[in-house]
């Protein structure tokens, strides 16, 4: 690790992320996980980006995401389409686009499924109960640890394991032919399970100072998922510290960015609060 990387290690920065991130070193960064103003519908938060400009905004901010990042790491983006004049605005699949343009896979597109979301419709549509979490990557090699976000197997082993079939105890072809038939009987005796690509989180609802706070439980799966101890996560949308706690709490270092005053003094409050209680720690 050079001075340079050393110097930002655990560190909260005041100020624009396009003016702060071309300071950091290049490759030093092991996870990007942030989620930036979504276009103008958080007006009286940011001051918004129209979505017509959303890409020619982000693009410069994620040219330098990309050079931080080490090679092998990951690059997790939760954000979210908004409806102007009566439709979706394609502001995100764009986005997408541009970003595999300037280099990077799109590797793998998770679901925030907001699992407390709060009934309501409009005239021609329902409450979204779901956000994007995009992840992209340098190459197709990439540091990834499966093992750590595994869940207990619960009803699926009890119901599916009950009573297998031949097809079960073999790895077969597919009935639809696509190849990714399953050998279900390595399954029997096993207590843990890997996860799908769908994260069931409530929303954060403790944080009523920030209009659009994602809860502790969504970096950490990531940060579980895609780094080891000692690791450098960033944020440069921190808001109010919440990937820099996570990261903290699961013995990662961190850095965050954050633009707004109120934000960032929060953040330093929220931060210093989290460690002055060293035994909530998880050193995995």
């Amino acid at each position: 690790m050079t001075i340079e990387t050393k110097s930002i290690l655990n560190t909260l920065q005041h100020g624009d992320c396009r003016e702060v991130l071309p300071a950091l070193p290049d490759a030093c960064v092991d996870l990007i996980v942030t989620s930036p103003p979504y276009a103008d519908s958080r007006k009286d938060t940011y001051g918004g980006i129209h979505p017509d400009k959303y890409v020619e905004w982000f693009l410069p901010i994620a040219a330098e995401l990309k050079r931080v990042l080490k090679e092998d790491g990951s690059f997790v983006l939760n954000i979210k389409e908004r409806v102007l004049n009566g439709e979706r605005h394609t502001y995100v699949i764009e986005l997408i686009l541009a970003l595999k343009r300037q280099g990077r896979l799109w590797t793998e597109e998770y679901m925030w499924h907001k699992k407390n979301c709060s009934p309501g419709k409009w005239p021609n549509r329902f409450r979204d109960s779901w956000e994007r979490c995009l992840q992209f990557t340098k190459q197709k090699r990439f540091k990834m640890y499966q093992e750590a976000v595994m869940v207990p197997t619960g009803d699926w082993a009890k119901t599916r394991l009950k009573k297998l079939g031949d097809n079960d105890k073999i790895r077969f072809n597919s009935q639809v032919g696509s190849g990714f038939g399953k050998n279900i009987a390595n399954w029997v005796g096993r207590e843990m399970a890997y996860p799908s690509n769908v994260l069931h989180l409530a929303t954060e609802c403790s944080n009523k100072n920030h209009s659009a706070a994602f809860p502790k439980e969504l970096p950490s799966w990531f940060i579980k998922l895609f780094t080891q101890e000692d690791d450098l996560v960033l944020d440069p949308f921190m808001g109010s510290g919440t990937t820099c706690i996570a990261a903290y709490e699961l013995g990662r270092n961190y850095t965050g960015i954050e633009l707004k005053d109120d934000y960032y003094r929060e953040a330093l409050i929220n931060i210093n609060e989290t460690k002055r209680h060293p035994t909530q720690r998880k050193l995995i």
